[in-house]
């Protein structure tokens, strides 16, 4: 028989196993206190490294209904040397969202850079949450730009939509384009707060661009992973293409786009453009 989870009982025993798993030796502690009867650290070691009372872990690990905040999970989840994953369990636990503990990806993990290219003739890119574009393939570049001749400074796909000439007309419905970039680039924001390269983006197109901060003005918030967009390409012509955005498990900063054919029309113009 199945039963939902007890989410008071679960974090109770996920504590405790936690502790226990822990070696004093670890910690530095005096040896005075090395002769103990069970496992682990002792409940007032972990209440002192993460900054709570003693009576607060005993009730957390009774299960009596306490309900930790984001700061205390934050805490606990230090005082216990949590892995990534058992932090993320512990937030879920305590009905609290997790914070990016890592800082934002600025490069390619190697194995998603592989991906990009074997997913040729595919065209795709490997970006961050802020639209910072860390890896291509061949058909992704001659789709849109030669990535290569750029700054690195500029290879974010909402800065060439607003900034870089060559793109400005790029896509025939433009201003759904950017307003649901906008929308993404929002929820990124507020999901990282303390990333002030995108803060100081956000800043220069709010700046330079009216039609960014109109847009940002409206606070329209939504992450869209799928969808359809018509590109007005220069030397093949308008081409359709349906867009997939995955988020891998073990780099969930780094967000893999594909772009597949939208018809038969499209097909044979980026068949035309990858044969060049």
């Amino acid at each position: 028989m199945t039963r939902t989870v007890d989410r008071t009982q679960e974090l109770a025993a996920f504590l405790r196993t936690r502790r226990e798993r822990l070696d004093p030796h670890d910690f530095g502690l005096p040896s005075r206190r090395q002769a103990r009867r069970t496992p682990g650290l002792r409940r007032e070691e972990v209440a002192e490294l993460a900054g709570v009372s003693i009576d607060y872990i005993v009730r957390l690990e009774q299960g009596r209904g306490l309900r930790p905040s984001a700061d205390v999970v934050e805490a606990l989840s230090g005082a216990l040397r949590l892995a990534p994953d058992e932090r993320a369990y512990l937030f879920d636990l305590a009905r609290q969202r997790p914070r990016n503990a890592d800082k934002p990806a600025t490069t390619a993990a190697p194995p998603l850079a592989r991906l990009v290219a074997d997913l040729s003739p595919l065209p795709a890119m490997l970006m961050n949450h802020r639209y910072d574009i860390l890896a291509w393939n061949g058909e992704m570049a001659r789709l849109l730009l030669d990535f290569d001749t750029l700054p690195p400074a500029q290879r974010n796909s909402m800065w060439l939509c607003l900034m870089h000439p060559q793109m400005r007309e790029f896509y025939v419905d433009r201003e759904r384009v950017v307003r649901e970039g906008i929308a993404h680039l929002r929820a990124a924001w507020a999901a990282h707060p303390d990333d002030r390269a995108l803060t100081d983006l956000i800043a220069e197109f709010t700046t330079r661009d009216e039609e960014f901060a109109r847009l940002w003005a409206e606070r329209d918030v939504k992450v869209n992973g799928r969808g359809r967009k018509v590109i007005r390409h220069p030397d093949v012509g308008v081409i359709a293409v349906h867009f997939e955005v995955l988020m891998p498990l073990q780099d969930p900063d780094q967000r893999l786009l594909i772009y597949r054919a939208a018809d038969e029309e499209s097909q044979s113009a980026l068949d035309r453009l990858c044969a060049r």
